[in-house]
């Protein structure tokens, strides 16, 4: 099945995009979905500089000209809310996967959905 039967295709997530680690490659994106590269440099700092995790997790994180509030940021994901809509980010082996969700999805099952396509794409060596 395709990234986007695992992510888009489940409902739980309406518009997602996988970059390479370094936030640098787009390797597939959603229709209308744009990441600036500003914006990736936000996020692939956040997980290679534990510094930046506190700083985004204070002044917030921009995906795809949106500011959201971050309410996780670890080694693996990062999870933001802009009022009930929001974005989950898992970071496997090679990739970035970043999914938003509107506001008729429950956080959890978004979260749930992404990573899980993270645990399967770490697994195949991803």
């Amino acid at each position: 099945m395709s990234w986007q039967g695992h992510l888009v295709g489940t409902g739980n997530v309406d518009k997602a995009a996988i970059f390479n680690n370094e936030g640098t490659s787009v390797w597939a994106t959603s229709a209308g979905f744009t990441v600036k590269p500003e914006e990736m440099k936000e996020v692939v700092a956040a997980y290679n500089d534990k510094s930046d995790v506190k700083q985004v997790q204070s002044s917030g994180l921009h995906i795809a000209g949106e500011k959201f509030v971050v309410l996780k940021a670890d080694d693996r994901s990062v999870y933001g809310k802009k009022g009930r809509e929001g974005v989950v980010i898992v970071k496997t082996t090679q990739a970035i996967l970043v999914a938003h969700y509107p506001e008729s999805v429950q956080p959890g099952a978004a979260a749930n959905t992404v990573e899980q396509l993270a645990d399967y794409l770490i697994k195949v060596g991803y």
